[in-house]
């Protein structure tokens, strides 16, 4: 059975405040969640301490990124294996913010993907196209594309750490989202990408980033493909990121 999984990326937002208040009441309610999410919470690296300390287990925690590299004369830099010491469970790798901002290629992707699997964390791996390439009708081999490479160094015995996320570019941040139907059918194609690569394709989460919000939740969920969220703006409300995580019917 794939894992439901609810993760809140924070982005570049949070205090030691933040972490405290949001956190501990994510974690009560999160006891009381009976239909299977695993809910995970993505600060900036210098808050994961305090998020780990409130999580009390309770929790997952990720990091929003790491370098190329595991150690070396990097300033600024952090590697998987300083996040797995950290107590991490997850990291983001190849967030479209990474790739539009940061200049952060299908061929970077696939280098930190090695790395975070090989420390024996979960990649949540995102992918998606612009509002140029899907009005062009290029969204899927976009999409398509991005998974080939950015999974390209997963060996057979690694699928098990890999999640990926398809984030319309479009739908970021612009309190716009994809229709469940639109979620649906790219997830479906996402699924049958990983078929042909030779992956558990039945057995990778896959999650919809792209404005999710209490109200659109239950729709998204709802789909055959799509197995949870990543939560940017709303995961930052300690009620609407729980009321998101209510969403999935009870586990049988």
């Amino acid at each position: 059975m794939r894992r439901k999984i609810v993760a809140g990326n924070w982005k570049m937002n949070g205090s030691k405040d933040l972490s405290e208040k949001l956190v501990g009441y994510v974690q009560a309610e999160a006891g009381s969640l009976d239909n299977g999410v695993e809910v995970v919470i993505i600060p900036p690296a210098i808050y994961i301490r305090d998020v780990l300390r409130q999580a009390e287990g309770a929790v997952s925690v990720g990091v929003q990124n790491v370098g190329q590299w595991q150690s070396g004369a990097y300033t600024g830099e952090i590697s998987s294996e300083m996040a797995k010491d950290a107590g991490c469970d997850y990291v983001l790798v190849g967030h479209s913010e990474r790739r539009q901002i940061f200049g952060e290629t299908d061929e970077l992707v696939a280098e930190k993907v090695a790395l975070v699997v090989a420390s024996g964390l979960t990649a949540i791996v995102c992918v998606g196209e612009t509002l140029e390439e899907r009005e062009s009708g290029l969204a899927e081999s976009v999409v398509a594309s991005q998974v080939r490479l950015g999974l390209s160094a997963v060996s057979p015995g690694d699928w098990k750490n890999i999640v990926l996320a398809y984030e319309p570019v479009w739908a970021i941040g612009t309190g716009k989202t994809a229709t469940a139907e639109d979620a649906q059918a790219m997830h479906a194609s996402i699924r049958s990408v990983l078929k042909e690569m030779g992956a558990p394709a039945e057995e990778i989460s896959l999650l919809y980033g792209g404005s999710v919000k209490a109200d659109n939740a239950a729709a998204l969920f709802s789909e055959s493909d799509i197995d949870g969220g990543l939560i940017g703006g709303a995961s930052l409300d300690a009620k609407e990121f729980i009321s998101i995580c209510r969403y999935f019917p009870a586990s049988s």
